[in-house]
């Protein structure tokens, strides 16, 4: 498998991190909220999908300002 150049690392690590938080957080508060219900798989692919409208453009933003904290507290 050819892998991708660097300079992508940045956007598919921010990718990544959003479609697996977004995937487990939706999980988790469907099941506390609904438990498992008829129709429990539609209905947490749906919030999965809304999770991830919102979380992609938040991680995009927090990841480099954590990033530039995570610098400055470390050597």
């Amino acid at each position: 498998m050819k892998k991708l150049s660097k300079k992508y690392s940045n956007f598919i690590f921010i990718i990544l991190t959003s479609i697996f938080m977004s995937f487990l957080m939706s999980f988790v508060v469907t099941f506390i909220n609904l438990g498992i219900v008829q129709g429990f798989v539609i209905k947490w692919f749906k919030a999965w999908g809304l999770a991830f409208l919102v979380g992609f453009p938040i991680i995009s933003l927090v990841i480099p300002v954590v990033r530039k904290l995570v610098d400055s507290l470390t050597e």
